[in-house]
Formats: structure tokens, C-alpha cells, sequence
């Protein structure tokens, strides 16, 4: 599988990370389509867009968005017809929360699989500034692991989409 990574100034470090994690302990392809050097004042569109034009251009492919909040790049990437991109920002988000069955949260990824599961997302945005950098490898390894059912509930709600 190929995975297609971005990332603007706030998440530039983290996606040196992830590029080498994914490549290295994973042994996924990585395609780094940018920011290519440390610009405070690049713009996460710029770099979110093609990526995520690049994920529903190639089927079978996933898309990484790293940026300080992960909103902008979530928007971003969900204005492009096809691609459905999810946000995650760290384990604080699961507090209280329930998984699919109905039973508490155990590891704060919930969502990051629900995402997958549920809604076959083919784009992650990671926020840089809420994350450890253990807690974006999981969440990306989660992501990229995860299958969607494909339960016939599921294809329609996201056929709804267009």
C-alpha cells in the first residue's frame, strides 16, 4: 500500500517521523509530497489539497495531513470530491468515551478505527501540537491497519456523500 504524507511548518518534524516510521518499522511506500523544507510561512492548502486529490486519484492509497490543530488540514482535504478525511488529536478526545460495542474506551484510538470502519476515510489529519509522536505512530498504524467493514449501512451512508 501507498501512503501519501504532507505536512506544513507546525507538523514538519512529526512528518520526518512518521516518513521514516512508515517506511522503516512498517514498510509501507511513502510518497512526501511536502513542505519540503521549514517555511513558517507555507500554507497547509497548499500542501493538503494534492494530497488528497493524489489518495482519490489512486484507489488503495491512504493520506496523512499533519498540521498544528489538524482543522484546517481536515477541512482542507475534505473539500475534495472523494476523499474523506479524519481528525485526530490525541487520546483526550476518548475520555468517557464508548467503542462500538458500547463498552469504554481502552486505548483512545477509537476513533481513529471508527473512521476506517465505518466511514473507509482515506485521509488522516494529525495534530501536531496535541500529539507525542508515539501517540501519531499508533494512531497511524491503527489507521493504516484498520479495514473498513464495507456492511452495507456503511456504503450507503457514504454513497449519501457523493
Amino acid at each position: 500500500m501507498k501512503i501519501f504524507i504532507v505536512a506544513d511548518h507546525t507538523g514538519f518534524i512529526l512528518k520526518s517521523v512518521l516518513v521514516e516510521y512508515l517506511r522503516d518499522a512498517l514498510m509501507y511506500e511513502v510518497e512526501d509530497l511536502g513542505a519540503s523544507s521549514l517555511d513558517d510561512d507555507d500554507d497547509y492548502p497548499d500542501y493538503v489539497t494534492p494530497c488528497a486529490k493524489k489518495v482519490v486519484e489512486n484507489p488503495g492509497t491512504l493520506g496523512i495531513v499533519i498540521g498544528g490543530s489538524g482543522q484546517g488540514e481536515a477541512i482542507a482535504a475534505n473539500r475534495v470530491q472523494g476523499a474523506r478525511c479524519a481528525l485526530y488529536y490525541g487520546q483526550a478526545q476518548a475520555t468517557g468515551a464508548i467503542d462500538a460495542a458500547g463498552a469504554p474506551s481502552l486505548d483512545g484510538y477509537d476513533i481513529v478505527r471508527l473512521a476506517r470502519e465505518h466511514n473507509d476515510a482515506n485521509v488522516l489529519s494529525l495534530a501536531a501540537r496535541f500529539l507525542t509522536e508515539d501517540d501519531a505512530k499508533e494512531a497511524v498504524r491503527i489507521f493504516i491497519e484498520s479495514p473498513f467493514t464495507g456492511e452495507e449501512r456503511h456504503v450507503r451512508r457514504i454513497t449519501k456523500l457523493g
